[in-house]
């Protein structure tokens, strides 16, 4: 038996949540919860709060299961997690930013998100406060000889999002990178309490605009979850089929981004316009670039017609006969192999530590993807490969990424060849009485997470939306030391982290 049995078998439901259970916990079974993370038996998966009850949501790896616990917190703190188990750290500082929950001896308690330029003090408390300004942050200490700092950001050249990093170097070499997010926090959470089913799903498919499809398929999995609803088999496929383009259209560009970091602007101009196919398919098929706002819960508002399965196919075929080609070049190309191999190594220790989802995680040997790890509909039914390799640099990365382009080939063909007859039109929600239901879906990066409670009247009362960026950025910070400043943007492109995905 093991821990997880234990608290299955001693606490009780604290609320009626599906397809995992929602536990109600005391102080003592927290911590030993957080004993159970700090000895690498369980992973963390989120942990998030309301005015006085914090939740965290864990993965016994053992066994894949789900469940959440939920501790009461009557005297507004809560034993922390992050003391013992470092990933849960910056997750506290968010609940005490945004609800006004402090964990017991957090050893940083320096504010994440709130910059105090927002114009309430924990917002999302029974009653904010007014905010009390913007104070001075103050960045963890580096000491010795020959250090020098360069701080970056938050505004950047191009057009990614504002982050701030600041780097401690001695001459060229990164001694330690200390990262500062939140610069555009838009409160998507906040937004959807009290909404609508149908509004909260348009926000949760604008979380994280690189990733609209697999938030879309999250927040539409969690209500049909909570609302008990079983869609037709043709929306699962339906539905697959557009997560594993957009992972192809996201993996393609990532790949010639990073090496146009590398000073190899070839591979960028061509795996850009194998990206642009895959948009305009997308466009053509679904009716937006991005695929947004086709995905709903209960259903489709789009399906695929048989003008829509040959356009797809094209588009395939095209990437299977150029995307080899490019590979081939990526792999021959010694100046490319001197930048990528042995930069920003990640450890299999670290990737475990922090439960990095994604390519993140796979190329450190964390052999963890949502699809086959808890088989959710269409994938259990479907063979596949994950592929996994362990020496976790950016070339690491890199290839984890080429192998999921070549699988979601043959995962999209293979669904289009047995795609179901069928509707795919909304299935209605009915809601009687309050409810809760959980999600966790691969999306090109890593395993989102929501969880959400709906009330009796059918809207939203609460949802929590949590993106794998969070136990992936902190994994940058320590992947660049050691390695020089200038490896810092492509080390940086081979993660590409979501900013937005910390902007809730």
């Amino acid at each position: 038996m093991t821990a997880l049995d234990d608290l299955l078998e001693s606490c009780w439901a604290a609320a009626p949540c599906r397809p995992w259970p929602r536990l109600s916990v005391t102080a003592e079974q927290w911590r030993t919860a957080a004993n159970e993370l700090a000895a690498g038996r369980w992973t963390l998966v989120s942990l998030w709060a309301e005015p006085q009850i914090v939740h965290m949501s864990i993965l016994e790896d053992s066994s894949n299961r789900i469940a959440i616990l939920s501790l009461q917190s009557s005297h507004k703190d809560f034993p922390s997690i992050g003391r013992s188990h470092t990933p849960a750290l910056r997750l506290e500082r968010t609940i005490q930013d945004l609800v006004g929950l402090a964990a017991q001896d957090l050893p940083d308690t320096r504010p994440w998100l709130d910059h105090g330029r927002w114009k309430l003090h924990h917002p999302l408390a029974t009653k904010p406060s007014q905010t009390h300004g913007a104070r001075p942050y103050h960045f963890l200490p580096v000491e010795g000889p020959d250090l020098h700092q360069i701080p970056v950001g938050p505004v950047h050249a191009g057009i990614i999002e504002p982050g701030h990093f600041r780097f401690t170097a001695s001459g060229e070499t990164v001694v330690r990178l200390e990262e500062r997010l939140g610069y555009v926090h838009r409160g998507v959470e906040s937004l959807m309490i009290g909404s609508t089913i149908e509004h909260a799903a348009r926000l949760a498919g604008r979380a994280s605009g690189d990733s609209t499809v697999a938030y879309a398929l999250a927040f539409a999995r969690a209500v049909e979850a909570a609302t008990e609803i079983e869609v037709p088999s043709r929306v699962h496929y339906v539905r697959a089929i557009m997560a594993e383009i957009e992972r192809i259209a996201n993996h393609v560009g990532d790949i010639g981004a990073i090496c146009n970091d590398a000073a190899f602007a070839l591979m960028l101009a061509h795996l850009g316009a194998l990206r642009e196919r895959v948009l305009r398919a997308s466009m053509n098929v679904f009716g937006h670039r991005l695929m947004m706002d086709v995905i709903v819960p209960g259903g489709l508002v789009r399906d695929i017609t048989s003008d829509g399965i040959h356009e797809l196919l094209n588009m395939l075929n095209l990437i299977e006969a150029s995307f080899p080609k490019l590979v081939e070049l990526y792999d021959n190309t010694t100046s490319l192999q001197d930048r990528t191999a042995t930069a920003g190594i990640v450890s299999p220790e670290l990737a475990r530590l922090f439960g990095a989802g994604g390519f993140v995680g796979r190329a450190s040997e964390r052999n963890f993807d949502a699809r086959k790890s808890l088989g959710y509909s269409p994938y259990d039914m479907l063979t596949f490969d994950v592929p996994i390799r362990k020496e976790g640099d950016v070339n690491a990365r890199v290839w984890i990424r080429i192998r999921e382009v070549e699988q979601s080939i043959l995962l999209i063909k293979l669904l289009l060849d047995t795609l179901p007859e069928g509707p795919v039109e909304t299935v209605p929600h009915r809601v009687e009485a309050p409810c809760e239901g959980i999600s966790i879906v691969e999306g090109f990066r890593g395993d989102i997470f929501i969880w959400l409670r709906i009330d009796a009247k059918g809207n939203i009362d609460r949802c929590h939306l949590r993106d794998p960026s969070w136990f992936q950025w902190p994994l940058l910070e320590a992947a660049i030391e050691g390695n020089i400043v200038a490896d810092f943007p492509l080390c940086n492109k081979s993660f590409n982290c979501s900013y937005a995905g910390q902007d809730l």
